[in-house]
Parts: C-alpha cells; structure tokens; sequence
C-alpha cells in the first residue's frame, strides 16, 4: 500500500504503479506532492529468473510521467530516484 498524498488522482497512479513494481519484488517510498512537485523513491527488486522484467528507474518515471499526465495533470514535476 502506497501512503497518502491527499490526491486521490496522484494516489490511483501511485497505487497501480505499486502494484506492478511489487510484482517483482520492488517498493515505492513515501511520496511528496508539494503543489504540482512529485517525489518519490523506487527500490527496485531482483528477479534472478528475469532480470530484464524489473523496471528500471527510467520505466517507473515513465509509466509516472505518463499515468499522472492522464489521471492528474496538475503534476507536471515528477522526481523519482
């Protein structure tokens, strides 16, 4: 479960975003919504099995940039790291 930002949008991006890293055993950190700023911090997970199906940081800030770009246009400054 991704912690609150009190945007419902930003939270559903945050939420399906989660769900899909956690598949491969990754974790979203506590996110920071300031205005039209998101930060968040991506652990990555390790799947020895397929190392290429865990997204990178690039894929997350991405799938971020785009689903927020759909569901919470207000954010226009995404911070993933």
């Amino acid at each position: 479960m991704v912690h609150s930002t009190f945007d419902t949008s930003v939270d559903f991006v945050l939420e399906q975003i989660q769900t899909m890293v956690a598949s491969e055993g990754g974790t979203l950190g506590v996110p920071t919504l300031d205005g039209n700023s998101l930060k968040v911090q991506y652990s990555p997970g390790v799947n020895e099995e397929c190392p290429e199906c865990v997204p990178t940081l690039e894929m997350v800030t991405q799938f971020l940039t785009v689903s927020l770009g759909i569901h919470a246009p207000h954010v226009t400054n995404i911070e993933v790291n």
